[in-house]
């Protein structure tokens, strides 16, 4: 794809080809993300971040990757702080907060919303989750992250072994990462959930048109003894029309360390879209987990920024320009990664 001056609302937007550009760029920006250096290329530059939903990871680590280019950011949160409370159309916000910013991060708990939005929009804008449908940048860190997971015992994302565990059905971040596999070869994919909250019906179709082994289960323990992910969701309570009803799916899937150890092979990484439900009746991811080394939660979320920092370079075409502004840092960073 042309990704300068292009939005990112949906992975079914890229090619092989350009998320291995997206990859590559992330990994240029190491430096940047590490605080071994720090560049000005997009000084003067302003990110509008317009989140009317809940989020720290996703919302901080847009403002961080934009503020590591150098750029500002200016923070919309919660529909209750934004003239939308008052009536105002997305068409209406898009043309004027599209006139304040270079680039726009979005979310918002509607589905198509942020595709809305972005039709009136005068600048780029990235889809930081729209409602259960999709979460771009979400599935690109976590491609990333099982990328750079594999490359470590010498394995490539073809052939993927990956458990995707708890909330299919509403879990906008397991939908984004199903598609994102479709342009890869030989993956199975074991999908473990109850069965109200199965993946949706199209993405499974996806994954087996595209050639992919794909495996329906509501057992954890055979579902996780032979892949090289399992990755965990928590239930999507916002999505339930009572938390009643989110009630009766929580805590259905547990991981710890002890269930790990009896039935996963050694080797297996842990991942998560955080956050991770820690309350007693939840604990999809026990935090007896912490000190495992397969761990790679907290490695995800690093990513992160690497992945968003080089969507802003591509989307505002400065990926040639970044380290022509840079300089190190004259601060202490020993110690951070």
């Amino acid at each position: 794809m042309q990704f300068a001056g292009s939005h990112i609302l949906s992975v079914t937007q890229f090619e092989r080809a350009d998320v291995e550009r997206i990859f590559t760029v992330a990994d240029r920006m190491e430096p940047y993300a590490h605080r071994r250096r720090v560049t000005k290329v997009l000084d003067g530059a302003i990110l509008g971040s317009m989140f009317f939903e809940p989020s720290t990871r996703t919302r901080v680590s847009f403002g961080s990757a934009f503020n590591l280019l150098g750029g500002e950011v200016r923070e919309t949160t919660g529909f209750e702080n934004s003239a939308i409370a008052k009536g105002e159309s997305l068409y209406d916000t898009a043309r004027v907060l599209s006139g304040y910013s270079d680039v726009i991060a979005m979310r918002h708990p509607a589905a198509g919303s942020v595709a809305e939005f972005a039709a009136a929009s005068r600048v780029p804008v990235i889809n930081g989750g729209d409602g259960a449908n999709e979460h771009p940048s979400q599935a690109l860190l976590d491609l990333y992250t099982i990328k750079k997971e594999l490359a470590g015992r010498g394995r490539a994302i073809d052939g993927l072994r990956i458990a995707m565990v708890g909330d299919l059905r509403y879990g906008r971040t397991v939908h984004s990462l199903c598609k994102l596999l479709c342009l890869f070869d030989k993956v199975q994919v074991v999908l473990v959930s109850p069965q109200e909250l199965k993946m949706p019906g199209e993405i499974v179709e996806e994954l087996r048109q595209a050639g992919h082994e794909v495996i329906e289960s509501d057992a954890l323990e055979a579902s996780i003894a032979h892949v090289d992910i399992v990755y965990s969701t928590r239930i999507q309570e916002e999505r339930f029309s009572s938390q009643q009803e989110a009630d009766l799916y929580r805590g259905r899937f547990r991981l710890n360390q002890s269930i790990y150890t009896e039935h996963c092979e050694p080797n297996t990484v842990i991942m998560h879209p955080l956050p991770r439900d820690s309350r007693d009746t939840a604990r999809e991811l026990d935090d007896d987990l912490n000190d495992n080394p397969n761990l790679a939660i907290f490695r995800q979320t690093d990513n992160g920024v690497l992945v968003r920092m080089a969507l802003f370079a591509l989307v505002l075409d400065v990926v040639d320009q970044v380290d022509r502004h840079a300089r190190d840092v004259n601060w202490y960073t020993a110690g951070r990664f």
